[in-house]
């Protein structure tokens, strides 16, 4: 007897790999660090509300709704849920070691911190003090152990607090990433699941804020990035560059919110993402491979974590969808005008 499989079984492992592989053609300057490689100044006005505001802005905004909103619809139909357990059985492998797999790209990366010696917890943090180094050492050994990580936590979050002392907080609300991580760490090491999300789902909440923060930047100061387009000027692919930069936020803040959405939309937004980060890697080299080191695992095990099917309905998708970019806004523009002042 001749056995036929069925065509969903075959087309969706092809959909799942595809739009992780298609990513890598996507520029990536997008994602990488745009204050690692360029002059900023966080102080100096951001380019007015009403200049971002743009026809282009509402227009490509419009179309990431529609996007979300669809993506929510097909979650909630049989191929959505042939797509989920597609990634089910693609990620079998890593979804039990969720914890070493971050555990091991942590004690990877403050290693390599303590190596480089002059900076708190990224890049272009610089610091001169001769005991960060150690602390962060420190916090690579303590993540070999369960009882130990709680310490590497407060660890992390001792290194955010100075790094706000010396940078101030608008500097650092770039990294609120590093705060779900250190909540990973100390609610995995307790065995807790605070106001009921699990380790992984802080970690998920934090790269997905720090993501949507970093998105604002793209619009508010697209100055700091041109400098890297005409360093290689075909990540644009022929782009006019401010209408690049829109795209890119619009892209990076669609693909943050994900994070915080619903099952099927945040795997395919941590596979998108995943397939960004990497291919900034391949274009910047080790400086950029270690900066965005942790938010490559936390992708890595969100796209591999299964989670409770959500009840959130599709036409809230929009809805909240909406009012994040509102907020995001919002607090970017008005925090800048609070700590300094106005143009």
């Amino acid at each position: 007897m001749r056995i036929y499989s069925h065509p969903r079984g075959r087309l969706l492992p092809s959909i799942a790999l595809g739009i992780g592989a298609l990513t890598i053609v996507w520029p990536s300057n997008a994602f990488a660090h745009v204050k690692w490689f360029s002059a900023f100044d966080v102080a100096a006005a951001p380019r007015s509300l009403t200049s971002v505001l743009s026809p282009a802005f509402g227009g490509l905004f419009l179309i990431s709704l529609v996007a979300l909103w669809a993506a929510c619809l097909i979650e909630r139909t049989a191929v959505g849920s042939a797509l989920v357990e597609t990634l089910d059985r693609i990620c079998a492998l890593v979804r039990p070691g969720q914890e070493r797999l971050l555990r091991a790209f942590g004690g990877a990366f403050f290693v390599s911190l303590w190596v480089l010696g002059n900076v708190i917890i990224t890049p272009e943090l610089k610091t001169q003090s001769p005991m960060i180094p150690w602390l962060q050492l420190g916090i690579a050994v303590g993540l070999f152990w369960r009882p130990t990580m709680i310490l590497s936590g407060l660890g992390i979050v001792a290194l955010y607090v100075i790094g706000v002392a010396n940078y101030g907080i608008f500097h650092l609300l770039d990294y609120p990433i590093f705060l779900g991580l250190a909540g990973f760490f100390i609610a995995s090491g307790l065995d807790v699941n605070p106001l009921g999300l699990r380790p992984i789902d802080i970690a998920r909440w934090g790269a997905g804020l720090t993501l949507m923060w970093a998105s604002i930047e793209k619009w508010a100061y697209p100055d700091w990035t041109y400098p890297l387009l005409a360093a290689h000027p075909r990540l644009a692919f022929g782009w006019d560059a401010p209408l690049y930069m829109v795209a890119a936020g619009i892209i990076e803040f669609a693909l943050a919110f994900g994070l915080i959405w619903t099952r099927m939309v945040r795997r395919l937004s941590s596979l998108v993402l995943l397939g960004m980060f990497i291919s900034a890697i391949l274009e910047f080299g080790k400086i950029d491979a270690i900066g965005h080191s942790m938010i490559i695992a936390i992708l890595i095990a969100v796209l591999a974590d299964g989670g409770q099917k959500s009840v959130l309905r599709p036409l809230w998708a929009p809805i909240f969808y909406a009012c994040a970019l509102a907020i995001y806004l919002g607090l970017y523009y008005g925090l800048h005008v609070v700590l300094f002042g106005a143009a």
